[in-house]
């Protein structure tokens, strides 16, 4: 274990040093700008990587590919290599680096690329040759990033320039701020959501991808579960794993949607169904006939800017039409719509949608409840997201309950709140820790799968009945059935009472002292009450009874 550790280690400082010193050499440039500079570089080092490493085997000649001509671009089609011509290669690039002509000669060279790879066509940036790029500057990255390798093999380079290219956009979002969100959620939420879905096999949906994490995480969660994949043949071989998920993605962004290309190409995972169009998924939806296993997505919370009056009487709107201001309700039934019979979602969304009532919102999540389609609830810490302050959730959803009556879970939601989890990474941020991620996933999991190790916890979690649900006007929030952990409650009854007046007795009702610590915690109202009345028999105090559970 000491020595994995250490090894980790070494690969975060390598991450770290390199961010580093490409962030020295961006100077005066915007971040915003500047990514697309530092990422496509990366994502030219990797294919080269790639090529390098095919090229020197068909080079060699030896087995199956004896008789094979290095230089034919089939021979790299068959394999799912991208295809490199000789002036866009690393070595030639980089031979070249300290000349005035670098950044046209990678312009040149990423042009060169995309027309001989077709699925590239309209990806790669080209803009290193525009005057406010210092030239110098561009010549010490393109040295730093060809300094990226492990022993000089060109599949350990490769694995290192996808961790590396991964945390550059973390870093490039965090540097943008505001504007970074847009691209980028946090790789803790992504984690969280994929652990919890454990998606092994089938087709995996994000109408809203942004650069594509949902669907790397997805494939590292396979890879991770690699030994579950064995093919029949009795000889345990193990199978590919990316074989066993195909990914499906729309973006409205093009930028953002060309970052989600090379993203996804670094990582050797298949974006042909991955695709842009300016309308976005509610006007011009790329999947129109998709019905997928997994949904997994984090759109934008809140939207107003939608089109929503365009699509009063859009087939999508099943359990009630969303309104025009918000588009929350409008990207559900859109997951809604887009699942296989058997197939589940989990999507972040403001923690407003959990309980909003506005315009016909309550209604629709009402039929959605009713319909048996909520799954679990968890309430999120603030601070995980770059580009907003606004409370978040996460949303899962099963249609297999909703389509079987009969369903042991059919009459069941899951409600977790994970507020007080996460460490703080700076004064702005916050992330999950991998403790908070498996405590998280491992209860839902127990929950699901009904194994007997599920049980409440006061304070964390609980299974409510859809009846329970009603009772509070069918509001989703976690707190309104956890409650607090029994020691949390009592506290602030104590915080509360030291509160009285102590000049002299009078009645003093419980709303004035209690009503903020029994009405989100009434399964410890006993608990509570009993307190209560032991201060009250020892102080003179009189409360009127009860009135504070309505």
């Amino acid at each position: 274990m000491a020595k994995a550790k250490t090894k980790n280690e070494n690969k975060e400082t390598l991450e770290q040093t390199l961010w580093k010193a490409a962030d020295k050499l961006r100077k005066n440039m915007d971040a915003a700008e500047y990514k697309h500079v530092v990422l496509g570089l990366i994502f030219l080092k990797y294919i080269s990587d790639a090529f390098k490493d095919l090229h020197q085997k068909l080079v060699k000649g030896e087995g199956e590919y004896e008789g094979a001509d290095p230089e034919d671009i089939n021979e790299y089609r068959a394999e799912n290599v991208f295809y490199v011509p000789p002036q866009a290669r690393w070595e030639y690039l980089q031979g070249r680096a300290k000349l005035p002509t670098n950044g046209k000669d990678i312009d040149d060279a990423m042009d060169a690329i995309e027309k001989d790879n077709p699925s590239l066509k309209g990806v790669l940036p080209k803009q290193y040759a525009r005057p406010n790029l210092d030239k110098q500057s561009l010549g010490g990255l393109i040295d730093l990033i060809g300094s990226i390798s492990l022993g000089g093999k060109a599949s350990q380079s490769r694995d290192v320039l996808g961790q590396v290219y991964e945390y550059f956009l973390g870093q490039f979002a965090l540097a943008e701020g505001k504007k970074g969100g847009q691209f980028y959620t946090p790789r803790s939420v992504v984690q969280l959501l994929v652990e919890m879905l454990e998606p092994y096999e089938g087709r995996v949906f994000d109408p809203c991808c942004g650069s594509g994490g949902m669907f790397v995480q997805s494939e590292k969660f396979i890879k991770a579960h690699s030994d579950r994949y064995k093919n029949g043949n009795g000889k345990g071989l193990p199978i590919n794993p990316a074989d066993r998920i195909s990914i499906y993605g729309q973006e409205s962004n093009q930028t953002t949607w060309r970052l989600c290309k090379m993203n996804l190409a670094i990582r050797g995972i298949d974006s042909s169904n991955v695709f842009w169009n300016s309308e976005g998924s509610f006007l011009n939806d790329a999947h129109p006939d998709l019905k997928a296993d997994f949904v997994i997505a984090n759109p934008p919370f809140n939207d107003s800017d939608w089109s929503g009056e365009l699509l009063r009487t859009d087939g999508r709107w099943k359990y009630g039409v969303p309104p025009i201001s918000n588009a929350n309700y409008a990207w559900i039934q859109h997951f809604i719509y887009h699942l296989s019979p058997k197939g589940t979602a989990g999507f972040v969304l403001a923690k407003g949608s959990l309980s909003s009532k506005t315009n016909g919102e309550g209604e629709i999540r009402k039929n959605i409840i009713e319909a048996g389609l909520v799954d679990c609830i968890v309430n999120l810490p603030t601070k995980l997201f770059l580009n907003t302050q606004i409370p978040a959730c996460l949303w899962f959803l099963s249609r297999e309950k909703e389509i079987d009556p009969n369903h042991p879970r059919r009459n069941k939601i899951l409600f977790i709140d994970a507020r007080d989890m996460g460490t703080l990474i700076n004064r702005r941020t916050r992330e999950l820790s991998q403790e908070d991620i498996r405590l998280i996933a491992d209860t839902y999991h127990n929950w699901r799968n009904n194994n007997g190790e599920y049980k409440d916890v006061p304070g964390f979690c609980k299974s409510a009945t859809i009846e329970e649900v009603a009772a509070f006007d069918y509001m989703l929030t976690p707190g309104r059935y956890i409650g607090l952990p029994e020691e949390d409650a009592l506290q602030k009854i104590h915080v509360g009472i030291d509160k009285i007046p102590s000049r002299a007795k009078r009645k003093v009702k419980v709303d004035d002292v209690l009503i903020s610590t029994v009405r989100p915690n009434q399964k410890h109202y006993g608990i509570i009450r009993n307190f209560v009345n032991n201060f009250v028999v020892s102080t003179g105090f009189e409360l009127s009874p009860y009135n504070c559970v309505k």
